[in-house]
């Protein structure tokens, strides 16, 4: 079993990114043959149906020829159980890992609830969800669609703190701070955190944690920040993958000496320019970021700026970083 927070699962997708592009040829036909194989497999399996007769055949081909070896050399040959949380993860991602053969469940839970609330089944993969509650969790939303937990798994309050714990607990029910919604079968989807809903000078609500998955699927971005509550559009801060940027700037003769000129190169700009457009495809117009800035700063785990979960932490870098968030809108 191998459980990581969304982060490590990007790093290893990024590997593999980079490992294709210094492949031959030949390696990287069969790549995107085996690959391509399974994403019609793991469509069929998310779909509900039955896959066509040919599909497990190829798919059974690709494993012996290819996708095996990729997961050996990442050190995933052997897990059997796959986990992601903590944190917000894409789902072309997810989708990604089921083709090539790694089922990765997420779950959904906080300190507050005792670790865990909901999980998916392993029979019954939804891409964009958290799984169904288990046994032990009732689950709930609020008017505001703020998902609500009880049980006995709900912890009794923080340590000397009343004042915080009845704004926690209400009515017997845990407010996670979260926004979410239940489909039809009761499978829980988590938006974002309530607190980081954007609403944009023109009224509309903007979920932000979806654009930041969609950017971080690239195998050049290890983190995004969206930026644009009561602003005119929306802008974006952006972490480059320092490995595979450094890797494609040698690769195509950009010179830099250090992390901060590489951030600085225009072709770099244009590459993760190019990366923004592609994820803006995805979105309607008012979700569409207008403009980014890139983090100057090469981040490790001690610094500040991030989380234990290595994910930018909206205030601070908001606060850190005002003048270069200011600049995308002066003049605008």
């Amino acid at each position: 079993m191998f459980f990581a927070v969304p982060r490590i699962w990007e790093r290893f997708h990024s590997r593999v990114a980079l490992a294709v592009a210094d492949a031959t040829l030949l390696q990287r036909l069969a790549y995107r043959w085996a690959i391509g194989t399974g994403e019609k497999r793991a469509a069929s399996r998310l779909g509900g149906g039955v896959p066509s007769l040919w599909i497990p055949l190829w798919y059974a081909l690709a494993q012996l020829l290819v996708l095996r070896n990729i997961r050996r050399e990442l050190g995933l040959d052997r897990v059997r159980i796959a986990c992601a949380g903590a944190a917000p993860i894409s789902p072309d991602l997810l989708r990604w890992y089921l083709a090539l053969g790694i089922d990765i469940l997420e779950l959904y839970g906080q300190t507050e609830c005792a670790g865990l609330a909901t999980a998916m089944p392993a029979l019954a993969i939804r891409l964009g969800t958290v799984g169904l509650p288990l046994p032990y969790a009732e689950l709930s939303l609020s008017a505001e669609g703020e998902i609500l937990l009880r049980g006995e798994h709900v912890f009794e309050g923080y340590w000397n703190d009343p004042a915080k714990t009845a704004e926690t607990i209400r009515d017997g029910w845990l407010h996670t701070g979260d926004l979410g919604a239940l489909d039809a079968s009761g499978y829980v989807r988590v938006t974002d955190r309530l607190k980081d809903v954007i609403i944009t000078a023109g009224g509309k609500n903007v979920t932000p944690s979806e654009i930041e998955n969609e950017l971080k699927f690239s195998p050049y971005i290890a983190d995004a920040m969206v930026i644009g509550d009561r602003r005119k559009f929306l802008s974006c801060l952006v972490m480059i993958d320092h490995e595979t940027v450094e890797k494609w700037a040698q690769d195509h003769d950009v010179p830099y000496t250090n992390f901060t000129s590489l951030t600085r190169t225009a072709e770099v700009r244009d590459l993760i320019d190019k990366e923004i457009g592609r994820a803006n495809a995805k979105f309607a117009r008012v979700e569409s970021i207008r403009a980014f800035r890139l983090i100057e700063q090469k981040l490790e785990a001690e610094d500040p700026e991030l989380t234990p979960t290595m994910k930018l932490r909206r205030r601070y870098v908001s606060e850190k970083y005002r003048d270069l968030i200011e600049s995308m809108y002066y003049g605008a």
